[in-house]
Formats: C-alpha cells, sequence, structure tokens
C-alpha cells in the first residue's frame, strides 16, 4: 500500500474514531441527564399526588378519582397506589401500543432509558394509609434522544466533510513534494540523473537533500570524466597544432563514409595544400607559420559548418583535407575554400596562397582511387599557380534524373505496397553470443527491382518529407518479426523523425499494441541528433522506455563528451562509431580513448558496443577495453 493511501487510511480512521466517540460520548451523556430527570419527574409527581391523596382522608373512590384524573393528564408508564398492608388498591397502566413512541424499535433497544419509579407516603394525620408508585413514561426521553442523534450525527457528518476537505489539501501539499521524490527515485533506476527542488517537509527535505547530492556528485564525476575523454580524444584523434583529426583518423572517417550503408552516400573529398610550406616557415619563422595554420584550420571549419557530419584533417604538414556528406544544404564548391583563404590571409597580409583539388565520391568506392583522384585534382590546381582550384569529374546520379516527385511517388508506392526489407547484421557480446540484429530498412523502388540501401533513397525521403513514415514502417516491420521469432532486433530512426510532433506517439502506440514484442526492441538514434535535438531525445526515452523498449544512441564518439545532460536522457547503450574503434589494436592512444569512453558510460549504466569492427585483432583489443559488444564486417556468430 502506497504512503498516501495509509495516510488517507490514517485520517480516516481517526475521523471515524473522532465521529462515534464524539456520537458515544454525547449519547451516554444525554441519557444520563434525560433519566436524571425522568428520576426527578417521578419522584416530585409521587409526593404531589401523595398530598392529594392525603387530603381525601382514606375516601377510596375519591382517591381513586384523583389518581385517575393525574393519570389522564400526565406522560405516564403506571401509578399504582398500595394500601398499608402493601395490596394494591389502585392501578393504572399505559397500554404499550397506544403509548407507542416516536422512537424507532432498534433504537430503543439499543439505547434503554431507565424511569427510576417515584415512591411516596399516604398518610391521614398520623395515621398511615398507604403509597403511591408513579413510573413516567420513557418514549419521551426516546423521542429527544433520537431527534438529538440525527442532528448530532448531521452536524458531526459536517465537520467530517470539512475536515476530509482540509486533509485533501494537506495531503496534495506533502504528496506533490513526494511524488517528485519519487520520480526522481524513479528517474535514478531508468539512469536519469535529475535533482528536483527540496520540499518543506523536513523528513523529505533530508531525503532529497541526500539524492540531490549524490546526483550533483554523478554530474561532478561525469563532468571530470568527460573532460578526460575530451582530452584523450585530442591526443587520440586530433592534430594538436590545428585541432583537426589526424591523418590516421580522418582516413578512418572517410573509409567509414564510403562504408556506411546510411546517409546519402555520396559526397565530396577536398584536398587544400599550403604552398611551400618550408620557405614560409624560414621567412616568417616556426611561431608565426603555426599561427598560419591555425587561421587556416579555422578558415575551413567555417567554410564547412553548414554541413552536418564534415569530417576536417590534417594528413601532414601542409596539407588539409574536408570530407562532406551530400545532404539537404548544398555542399561548397572548391572555390569557396580557396577565395575564403584567400581573404582571411589578405586580412593578415600574410604572403601565402592555397591549392585546392576536389573529388565528388560514392558509397562503395574504394579508398585509394578516391585519395587518388583527389591528388590528381590537387596537382592539377598546384600547376596552376596560388588558390587555383580543381574538380576531378563528377558522377551522375539518378536522383537527379529521376526529380522530387518522382522520388516521392517511388517512395509513397513502395511503403503502400509493402515493399521493405529488414536486413539482419549480428551484434554479439564479449563471449560472440549474439544480443540483437542491426536491421537497416532496404526500399524496392520498383517493383521486381532490387532492394535499395537507405544511401540510395534516404535523401530523397528527407527532402519529401517521408522518413518518418519510412522508420515508422521499419518499426512495425521489426515488431512483427520478432513476434514471430522472438529475437532482439535493432531499428535506426532518423533526427529527421523526431522532428515530426505525431511520430513518437504513433511509436508509443505500436509499441503498446505489441507489448511482448516491444521488449525485444532497441531503438538508436544518431549522436548528433542527441546534441541538436536533446529535448526530442529524452523524449523518445520517456515515452518508450516503460514499454520496456531499448533505446541507445549510435555512431557515438566524437561529441559525447560535449552532450552535457548525457547523463539525464535515459538511454540505455551506446554504439560507438567505427571510426572511433577501428585501429585500436595498433594504437594505444586511439585504445586509451576508447577504454576512457566505456568507462564513463559504464558509470551512467550505459552498455558500450562498438560499430563498424573490420579486424578480428581490434575485436580482442575492445574486448580488453570494457567493451560489451561488437558488430561489423569481423564478427562472427559461435
Amino acid at each position: 500500500m502506497s504512503l498516501i493511501r495509509q495516510i488517507w487510511l490514517l485520517l480516516l480512521v481517526t475521523l471515524l474514531m473522532a465521529f462515534f466517540g464524539s456520537f458515544a460520548v454525547w449519547m451516554w451523556s444525554a441519557r444520563g441527564y434525560l433519566e436524571t430527570q425522568l428520576r426527578l419527574k417521578n419522584a416530585d409527581n409521587a409526593q404531589s399526588l401523595a398530598l392529594n391523596l392525603s387530603q381525601q382522608k382514606g375516601d377510596m373512590p375519591s382517591m381513586d378519582l384523583t389518581v385517575s384524573a393525574m393519570f389522564d393528564t400526565g406522560f405516564y408508564q403506571r401509578i399504582t397506589l398500595k394500601d398499608a398492608g402493601g395490596r394494591v388498591v389502585v392501578n393504572h397502566e399505559a397500554d404499550n401500543k397506544v403509548l407507542r413512541d416516536v422512537a424507532p424499535v432498534w433504537f430503543v433497544n439499543l439505547v434503554p432509558v431507565e424511569s427510576v419509579p417515584g415512591l411516596a407516603q399516604v398518610s391521614d394525620g398520623w395515621r398511615a394509609l398507604g403509597s403511591v408508585e408513579v413510573v413516567s413514561h420513557a418514549g419521551f426521553a426516546h423521542a429527544q434522544l433520537w431527534q438529538g442523534s440525527i442532528k448530532t450525527a448531521g452536524w458531526l457528518l459536517i465537520l467530517g466533510g470539512l475536515s476530509c476537505v482540509v486533509a485533501a489539501f494537506g495531503v496534495r501539499r506533502i504528496r506533490e513534494p513526494l511524488d517528485a521524490t519519487v520520480a526522481q527515485a524513479q528517474a535514478l533506476m531508468e539512469r536519469r540523473f535529475v535533482t528536483v527542488v527540496e520540499p518543506r517537509v523536513p523528513e523529505l527535505a533530508r531525503l532529497s537533500q541526500a539524492m540531490n547530492a549524490v546526483v550533483v556528485r554523478l554530474k561532478s564525476l561525469f563532468e571530470e570524466q568527460s573532460s578526460q575523454v575530451e582530452q584523450l580524444r585530442q591526443q587520440a584523434h586530433c592534430d594538436p597544432l590545428t585541432g583537426l583529426s589526424h591523418r590516421r583518423h580522418f582516413m578512418a572517417q572517410l573509409n567509414a563514409a564510403l562504408n556506411s550503408d546510411e546517409g546519402s552516400g555520396s559526397g565530396v573529398l577536398y584536398l587544400i595544400r599550403l604552398v611551400d610550406l618550408a620557405g614560409i616557415n624560414r621567412l616568417l619563422g616556426h611561431r608565426t607559420t603555426d599561427a598560419l595554420l591555425q587561421r587556416l584550420s579555422r578558415t575551413m571549419a567555417e567554410v564547412s559548418s553548414g554541413v552536418d557530419g564534415a569530417a576536417k584533417g590534417r594528413l601532414n604538414g601542409g596539407d588539409f583535407a574536408v570530407c562532406l556528406t551530400a545532404s539537404n544544404v548544398p555542399l561548397p564548391d572548391p572555390e569557396h575554400y580557396a577565395d575564403a583563404v584567400r581573404r582571411s590571409f589578405a586580412e593578415q597580409a600574410v604572403s601565402a596562397s592555397v591549392v585546392v583539388g576536389a573529388v565528388h565520391w560514392r558509397r562503395g568506392m574504394p579508398l585509394q582511387q578516391v585519395l587518388a583522384a583527389a591528388d590528381s585534382a590537387l596537382a592539377k590546381a598546384e600547376s596552376r599557380g596560388a588558390f587555383a582550384v580543381d574538380m576531378a569529374e563528377e558522377p551522375s546520379t539518378n536522383m537527379a534524373v529521376l526529380g522530387e516527385d518522382e522520388w516521392r511517388n517511388r517512395l509513397t508506392s513502395a511503403l503502400a505496397a509493402r515493399r521493405v526489407q529488414l536486413m539482419r547484421y549480428p551484434v554479439v557480446d564479449r563471449q560472440l553470443m549474439l544480443v540483437h540484429y542491426e536491421c537497416p530498412l532496404r526500399l524496392q523502388l520498383e517493383s521486381q527491382g532490387e532492394f535499395e540501401t537507405a544511401a540510395h533513397w534516404l535523401p530523397m525521403a528527407l527532402r519529401s518529407g517521408l522518413i518518418s513514415q519510412i522508420d515508422e514502417m521499419a518499426v512495425v516491420l521489426a515488431l512483427e518479426e520478432i513476434a514471430e521469432d522472438r529475437q532482439d532486433r535493432g531499428v535506426n530512426l532518423s533526427p529527421a523523425s523526431l522532428a515530426d510532433s505525431g511520430f513518437i506517439p504513433r511509436i508509443r502506440a505500436h509499441l503498446a499494441a505489441a507489448p511482448e514484442a516491444a521488449q525485444h526492441l532497441w531503438l538508436e538514434v544518431a549522436e548528433s541528433a542527441a546534441v541538436e535535438r536533446f529535448e526530442q531525445v529524452r523524449e523518445l526515452c520517456k515515452q518508450l522506455r516503460p514499454l520496456k523498449a531499448r533505446i541507445g544512441l549510435e555512431h557515438a564518439g566524437e561529441k559525447l563528451a560535449r552532450i552535457e545532460f548525457l547523463f539525464e536522457a535515459g538511454l540505455d547503450y551506446i554504439k560507438l562509431d567505427a571510426s572511433v574503434v577501428q585501429g585500436v589494436a595498433q594504437d594505444a592512444s586511439r585504445a586509451a580513448y576508447v577504454s576512457a569512453t566505456v568507462s564513463m558510460l559504464h558509470g551512467l549504466g550505459l552498455q558500450v558496443y562498438a560499430e563498424g569492427v573490420c579486424e578480428s585483432a581490434d575485436i580482442l583489443a575492445l574486448r580488453q577495453v570494457g567493451i560489451d559488444g561488437v558488430t561489423g564486417p569481423a564478427v562472427r556468430l559461435n
């Protein structure tokens, strides 16, 4: 039984005890008062009647007439006249049927009122004539008690009702801080660490203080660990001078983009070279050259800032690279980088120049092929002089040929006909046992055609506003397949779907309709969603976790330390991006960063998995740093 119900039960028991106690005390006092009045009345009336009878000088007919006259004018149950020998001479007794009082029989039996007889001696001077006994009827007392009990009970009920109203307000004031404390405890159980305003109730205030202190200490620990993880990330992934990705990490990012089944599946790789770095270093000095390289890196970041998921790196001394994935935002031309750098150098009056080479890439292209094409374009640009640019041949895409309306029709038709398919890629734990299947969605855009990956149709799905319907279909398919084999499945949700106000309620309805299958469903959103749409991610967790679905982040690692309220999100697991975990077996700094990240996330009660693992050696290294599970080409089920 809840505490609030116990409080209400205690209040009701107290009110009932007060009600019945007050009523019983009143009834006992009223009955005693009425019995006293009846006793005094009987005694007075007996004395008065005896005086009248004494004046009759023993004339029995006159005495009988006097007794009858008194009996007829009073409310008496019995009047008895006895002679000096104790024999009954006159006896008048009321008929119980005629004298039936207004009080119910059960009340009369429950609360008996004793009418004590009044006795008096009848005499003629010094001669005793006998005695008279007068007993008043108790029906009048019962009637008074019955009417008084009704009024008393009514007033007590009114007072009890008012007391309940006052108690309701009091319980509400107690319940509000109690509910806040319970909600905080529930949040802790769900691995969401929130603070509450301390209530005024001293006992609850001490409890809230203790729980808030735990949350604050955990938050400070998380912030400290986040700072350490960010430092390790900088050491493992970044060039110490510019803060951009170093060559190895940038190559891992580029390789992950080329092999990803998600996103648009295409983009542009830019190579930017600071011409004659050695001569600039001799002319300007080491410190000024470093400042110039830092300014160049900031300019690159500013030009790339409007594109999501931009990867920027310093390949060697004066060579920089930017990898952008095609999205709804137009990608900058190589001229934009050259012009931005020219203006930046002109503001500092620096005699330096850059050249830019670029190449379009598509999913599945070999890494060396893309780099070779970009290097060729960079060489052509460098041969033309300062701030020259060159773009390698651009591959054509079917998206531009079909047009947005045709894409919308194809996507809508595929959804309506349920020409959809969920793939299955295993995620295994530390013992290489299956945890769940990752299930990316494939669409058959043409009847009898191939099932296309998300990289093929995702950009137009985003542009046409159909992505939330596609994600909803993926969840429905996963629930149906789970209902058949009871095998856990993971479905990734687009951040754009969370922006649809009706998406989360629809998903909740699907999960509520299949509660058993919902317990085997893993839903994950990209790390960028937690950074840019944190409230929507938290609402997703709040709505779906009561249905036992698991919620997590995928492609994580670069921005985890920047998610200030990660400890409040209510997530279940994190999947580290392939660019973060690749090569941990050969790179101690990367392994140290992954280990610190895993330790931080385990401290928040989150499971941690690694994506895109391609080497068996990396699986062993990841197991050693505490990873809970892995997925990728190197994974094989036991």
